[in-house]
């Protein structure tokens, strides 16, 4: 069956409306369109807000744990999508680690080019820590360019003086915008949703002036020493697979534990349609466990308890 998924899931990318470099307007209407017309599932509430003076929407499903919290970031190369539009992942991510989901409307380029989007998510991290929302009881979570501003607003918060997370999991994250990974051209036709040229634009809509090496827009350039738990997962058919082995290489040099995890033959960011591909289902599962031990293995320490030599699961090949 899966492999008949997959088919079907690339089939239904290449065919679909949007053009990531496309008409910015246009393109933000279409993205919408396409991440709102499946109903969110019924059980599943969305309350709007503001931490730090940023717009969020709060995701809740049942059962889970109030005291800890899911930040996340969404994706659309920095210049498309919103909070909003990411609450059916992150629902689903929501209620396999039991936890809320904050997910945050940061500014978007080009607007707002860098580094509104980081000011943004470190503002959102800051204010649930003013809280009174321990850091180990928090968890980030970011797709796409939401990924790579997951491993920005960590570098930041570290240089912010701030307290690490448990734990941040990325799905298929831009971490480099001088889009110079290998996998840029050597992935390009099997990619069904992005191509270099679309990233390239918007990543000089969000850069401006900026230099694309700059460590905080990039972070596969950045120092990642002190960072916490990483997991990675990316799809072989995508042309951000380099900047995942990239940035997990990044990492492991800087002595941040990391696990990357590369499913075969599927597209950007496949954990969106779990009801369709079950290497999605799969991957997700993967991905609560490894936020759930890393906040059992925080609740250990914060107890003064031995921690557990289990190795996490989604550490697992």
């Amino acid at each position: 069956m899966s492999g008949q998924q997959r088919r079907a899931l690339d089939e239904m990318l290449r065919h679909a409306p949007l053009d990531v470099g496309g008409d910015v307007a246009e393109a933000r209407a279409v993205f919408h369109e396409m991440m709102t017309s499946i109903p969110l599932p019924p059980d599943v509430t969305t309350a709007p807000g503001h931490l730090g003076g940023v717009p969020v929407v709060t995701v809740d499903t049942p059962g889970s744990d109030p005291s800890r919290v899911l930040l996340y970031f969404h994706g659309g190369a920095y210049a498309i999508g919103s909070a909003a539009d990411a609450a059916g992942l992150a629902a689903d991510v929501s209620r396999r680690c039991g936890a809320r989901a904050v997910c945050v409307d940061y500014r978007l380029a080009p607007e707002h080019p860098f580094p509104a989007a980081v000011e943004d998510a470190v503002a959102a991290y800051r204010a649930l820590l003013d809280q009174a929302i321990p850091a180990d009881r928090i968890a980030v979570v970011g797709e796409s360019a939401g990924g790579g501003l997951t491993v920005a607003t960590l570098v930041a918060a570290r240089e912010a003086g701030l307290p690490q997370p448990a734990s941040a999991t990325v799905f298929s994250p831009w971490a480099d915008l001088t889009v110079s990974g290998a996998s840029a051209t050597g992935k390009a036709r099997l990619d069904p949703a992005l191509t270099p040229q679309a990233l390239r634009t918007r990543a000089r809509d969000y850069l401006a002036r900026t230099p694309g090496t700059e460590p905080l827009a990039s972070p596969v350039f950045a120092d990642l020493a002190g960072l916490p738990p990483l997991l990675i997962q990316v799809g072989s058919h995508e042309i951000l697979l380099d900047d995942a082995v990239r940035l997990a290489g990044r990492a492991a040099d800087h002595d941040v534990p990391v696990a990357l995890q590369v499913w075969p033959q599927v597209p950007h960011v496949f954990q969106a349609f779990a009801a369709l591909l079950d290497e999605a289902d799969e991957a997700l599962d993967s991905a609560a466990a490894f936020t759930r031990t890393r906040w059992a293995r925080a609740a250990k320490a914060a107890d003064g308890t031995a921690p557990d030599a289990t190795p996490d699961a989604a550490l697992q090949p």
